[in-house]
């Protein structure tokens, strides 16, 4: 495997997704590259097998698939990852005025970020925008300001000898971004968004905006074992979900790949994994095939889903908070998440059938649980199970400093889970209920 130009390729993805929106668009113009069909959920589907195909919600969620020729086990063989990360999003009343001539940002936190980690380093501003074009048209334009625009100040610690300045951060007060210290007025934010999308101040209706991490991603270290890049989680799962999606071929299954927004905020909004997004498609692809409700149910009986989501790796300074045998290590292979309150998808039946894969893709494979006496946190495969219930394996790619502004992994694992995924898409999984499976 040639895991250095994997892991750059993973590089190269993060840099163009800035945030859900510009992931959703740098998936669906590969798709596009790829011979892809796109289908609009307002359109009547035409579908036919031996097609390829994808469809998309709000422009942040996207779910692809491929029909095989001969569907002699008619079932669905999937995958879902995330395109969301713990960021700052903007407020409809951007700006805040003073103390002097200060101008700030007012954002409130999207998800879970490590706060302390986004201050003193320089940041940038993404999303979509809203235009209005004419008294009939309005359309969504992407924005991703390319240059070092915004700081997070920290307190010098000579104005406050508190220990816990760094750790204690107050929200409302500390993370207000500083956008200009006198040659930016009130309504001067609203002026650069519109001269960034091309369009004046009063045909800005609308924009979703967040807060960007301007620090390049890298590979380091003397032997090159490690990369660091914001948004690991999970578009480091995302980018082995879909080059392992596109590099398989199945013409026994229907596979599929889900790449869901909103992720880190609970999944339960009309495009997360909790929506009727992925069963709205599955249910669409059925009925166009020409199958019936009996065949749609029948199918979901036979089928699997691989949720992919980063996962956590041994920290070299704090061993004693993992537990002391499932844990994983970077450059050791993707990990199989467990946990008995089904906050992961994995039970015995749904590892064995994962074991099976990486064994047959010849990639490591590690085991992860929290420790006993850690909740931990929870993914989308349990969540998307709401909506379309299958046997299903989480499984994620080791990373130290989860939510951090700036995330760390082993060069070597995005190529494993890329191949282990290309061989679940190229294998046909059998399953008698949970009786057992067999693999063609």
């Amino acid at each position: 495997m040639d895991f250095l130009k994997k892991a750059q390729d993973l590089l190269d993805f993060i840099q163009s997704c800035p945030t859900m929106y510009h992931t959703a668009d740098t998936i669906h113009k590969r798709l596009d590259q790829e011979g892809y069909h796109y289908l609009k959920e307002g359109e009547k589907w035409d579908i036919k097998q031996g097609g390829k195909y994808y469809t998309m919600r709000n422009h942040s969620t996207v779910i692809a698939f491929q029909v095989g020729t001969d569907l002699k086990d008619y079932h669905f063989q999937m995958s879902a990852s995330h395109g969301d990360n713990p960021s700052f999003k903007v407020k409809a009343v951007a700006e805040l005025e003073g103390p002097a001539d200060y101008l700030r940002l007012n954002v409130e936190a999207y998800g879970g970020p490590m706060d302390a980690t986004w201050t003193d380093r320089p940041l940038s501003l993404a999303g979509r925008v809203l235009v209005k074009c004419s008294d009939h048209k309005v359309e969504s334009r992407l924005i991703a300001i390319d240059r070092d625009l915004l700081l997070i100040p920290n307190v010098a610690i000579h104005l406050t000898r508190d220990k816990d300045a760094i750790t204690g951060l107050n929200r409302a007060i500390d993370l207000c971004p500083l956008l200009s210290a006198g040659e930016m007025k009130k309504s001067d934010f609203l002026k650069m968004i519109a001269q960034e999308v091309h369009c004046t101040e009063e045909a800005i209706l609308g924009y979703d905006l967040l807060l960007v991490n301007r620090q390049r991603p890298t590979i380091w270290g003397y032997q090159k074992e490690f990369l660091s890049s914001p948004k690991l989680d999970d578009l480091q799962g995302t980018f082995a979900n879909f080059e392992g999606f596109l590099s398989g071929r199945n013409s026994h299954t229907i596979n599929v790949f889900a790449c869901f927004d909103n992720e880190e905020v609970g999944s339960n909004t009309k495009q997360g994994a909790m929506s009727t997004v992925l069963k709205d498609t599955l249910k669409r692809l059925n009925r166009a095939l020409g199958k019936t409700e009996e065949d749609y149910h029948r199918a979901l009986a036979k089928s699997f889903l691989v949720s992919i989501d980063n996962g956590h790796a041994m920290h070299p300074n704090h061993p004693e908070l993992t537990d002391k045998g499932n844990y994983a290590q970077l450059n050791r292979g993707l990990e199989i998440k467990e946990m008995a309150n089904q906050k992961y998808t994995t039970d015995g039946f749904s590892r064995a059938v994962f074991e099976m894969v990486c064994q047959k893709a010849q990639v490591p494979v590690q085991h992860f649980a929290n420790r006993s006496d850690k909740l931990g946190g929870s993914t989308l495969g349990n969540l998307s199970n709401t909506q379309v219930s299958v046997h299903a394996v989480d499984i994620g790619i080791p990373q130290l400093a989860m939510h951090s502004a700036y995330e760390t992994a082993g060069v070597k694992d995005t190529a494993y889970t890329i191949e282990a995924l290309k061989t679940y898409f190229s294998t046909t999984i059998v399953m008698d209920e949970a009786e057992g499976f067999t693999f063609e």
